[in-house]
């Protein structure tokens, strides 16, 4: 419509590069602060959008949380680093949740030896996990493959 602002649309946001312009939708209570703080992470310095994704990471609308905590793995991607904020933020919400994909961003991305004591818990976790997962699945697929041979069938 005629006379919205790309704030009530939402439209646009994606390339919003002026932490003050988010800032002042912030203290308007303005809709869309998750989707245009992703803006500020791949627009900004990692300095000036940490304070904003935090921000916005403790907003009541928990879509518009759940697109803080993608900025936020946004962050990691695009940096290889996170601000000591943005680790709290992320250990506060937990693995669990809005912030479980941001939390494996920043895993996969951050060094190990950049995290944190918690961050490094967590990468041995997920590291150990994922390998016995999948040696379970390399089990159950021998097994089912020698199943298939006992009853005269090839195996895939």
């Amino acid at each position: 419509m005629r006379g919205e602002t790309r704030w009530q649309t939402g439209e646009g946001l994606l390339g919003l590069d002026d932490p003050a312009e988010w800032d002042a939708a912030f203290e308007r209570g303005e809709d869309h602060l998750g989707t245009a703080v992703i803006g500020l992470a791949l627009n900004c310095p990692l300095e000036e959008a940490s304070p904003r994704i935090v921000r916005a990471m403790k907003l009541p609308d928990h879509e518009e949380r759940g697109y803080a905590c993608t900025a936020a793995g946004t962050a990691a991607r695009l940096n290889g680093r996170v601000t000591p904020e943005l680790f709290a933020a992320l250990r506060a919400e937990g693995p669990v949740g809005t912030a479980e994909d941001a939390i494996g961003d920043t895993l996969t991305f951050v060094p190990f030896r950049d995290l944190p004591p918690w961050f490094k818990r967590r990468w041995v976790y997920v590291t150990v996990r994922g390998t016995l997962e999948y040696w379970w699945l390399r089990y159950t697929d021998a097994v089912e493959d020698g199943r298939r041979i006992l009853r005269g069938r090839r195996p895939r």
